[in-house]
């Protein structure tokens, strides 16, 4: 199935809410759903602040008349409040929907503090992935990090050579699939990464020098409409540039770290998501080990916080 792409997808850029306008909305498939939920985003991001209509209109990308008729209505429902001044905050109902949901997620109320903490410590982007079946899934995200692809709902395939620390502690037997799946020049040395992680505590990816440029082309173009072959030998073109993690003798005295990844265990011991620190640059041995043993006490406090149910 090939996805629909708006202008701005086509042209490479980032699509978010705030930049769709009303004539975006007529393209939905309920446009009248759409511009309620958009009014509704808006409120929540400003939910500390009272905004007035003339605001709403202009964030939001709706006519006048259309934001009137949405908030006089989500204000009768309680889902909005207006003040004396005409202005609009989230009500009561859009806040217990927000706790009723925050409590289905507990491993990410748990883990969003210790995210910032280690954002402010070590001076990062640091984000939460967490195991959804056969993929990773970014959920909550500290910081702006500089990788266009990491943010909230994106889906990475669980499948060699990326997504290592949630291998790593698991059986042999599990190891030894999820290494028949790679590439076969490359297994040898995941082989000894996955050991070399389990020893350190993180996994690190790194690239191959000045291929960031190249890499950020190529992943773009394997996420456009384009035929699963040609998906396939862009996928095999990105492996090829990239350099599997670092063993201990490979260290120098700079070293090009793009993320540093901490598992995050269940009351099993299973790795269920990861705290990932976002630095995308060049670290002495000693700031990479640095990072690397932050990122893994955020992990650690992470899985004790959800373990005792925090």
């Amino acid at each position: 199935m090939t996805p629909t792409i708006s202008r701005a997808e086509h042209a490479g850029q980032e699509v978010s809410p705030d930049s769709m306008g009303e004539a975006d909305v007529v393209g939905a498939a309920s446009p009248p759903t759409q511009r309620v939920v958009k009014v509704l985003e808006l409120l929540s991001r400003r939910a500390t602040e009272r905004l007035s209509l003339a605001r709403i209109v202009r964030e939001a990308g709706l006519s006048r008349a259309t934001a009137h008729a949405v908030l006089t209505q989500l204000t009768a429902d309680g889902w909005a409040v207006r003040d004396d001044d005409g202005c609009y905050g989230i009500g009561l109902r859009l806040l217990t929907v927000a706790r009723r949901a925050e409590a289905a997620f507990p491993l990410r109320r748990t883990a969003v503090p210790h995210l910032r903490a280690l954002s402010e410590q070590a001076g990062v982007p640091v984000f939460l992935a967490e195991r959804a079946g056969d993929s990773i899934v970014v959920t909550e995200v500290v910081g702006q990090p500089s990788a266009g692809w990491i943010r909230p709902g994106r889906r990475l395939p669980l499948a060699p050579p990326v997504c290592r620390e949630f291998v790593a502690w698991a059986t042999e037997s599990v190891q030894r699939a999820w290494l028949a799946r790679a590439d076969p020049a490359h297994r040898d040395r995941l082989a000894h990464v996955l050991a070399e992680i389990r020893t350190r505590g993180y996994s690190v990816e790194r690239l191959v020098d000045d291929s960031t440029p190249m890499l950020e082309v190529l992943a773009g173009l394997r996420d456009s409409p384009i035929t699963a072959a040609l998906r396939a030998q862009l996928g095999s073109v990105i492996t090829e540039l990239i350099t599997i993690d670092y063993l201990p003798d490979e260290l120098g005295p700079e070293n090009a770290v793009v993320t540093l990844s901490a598992p995050i265990r269940d009351r099993d011991g299973a790795v269920v998501a990861a705290v990932v620190s976002c630095p995308d640059t060049r670290l002495s041995a000693r700031a990479l080990s640095e990072l690397g043993a932050a990122t893994v006490v955020a992990a650690d406090l992470v899985t004790a916080g959800a373990s005792a149910g925090v």
